[in-house]
């Protein structure tokens, strides 16, 4: 991840924040202008070294309704948009 700092006139110094993206697939369309976005991944364990399998779900912001049950988006952070939702679908994949 890339950072940038930039002198400011005060002496301060602005660090710019990176954009954080993820892929997952939709897992419910049910709400307007809401999708539920599954992330799925596989962790080892530190110790013990065994492969396990994790998943989240994140609420993401889709303004036309779009994107439907199945589909793989991208999905980046934004600032909140209401309580549940810091996310919005950027574009589908394959």
């Amino acid at each position: 991840m890339k950072t940038e700092k930039n002198n400011l006139n005060n002496g301060e110094q602005k660090v710019a924040k990176t954009i954080k993206k993820k892929t997952g697939v939709v897992v419910s369309d049910k709400m307007d202008k809401t999708r539920t976005i599954k992330i799925s991944g596989i962790r080892q364990h530190p110790k013990y070294g065994k492969t396990y399998a994790v998943s989240q779900k994140i609420k993401a912001h889709d303004e036309q309704n779009a994107y439907k049950l199945g589909d793989e988006v991208e999905i980046v952070e934004t600032s909140p948009i209401s309580k549940d939702k810091a996310w919005k679908i950027v574009r589908k994949l394959g």
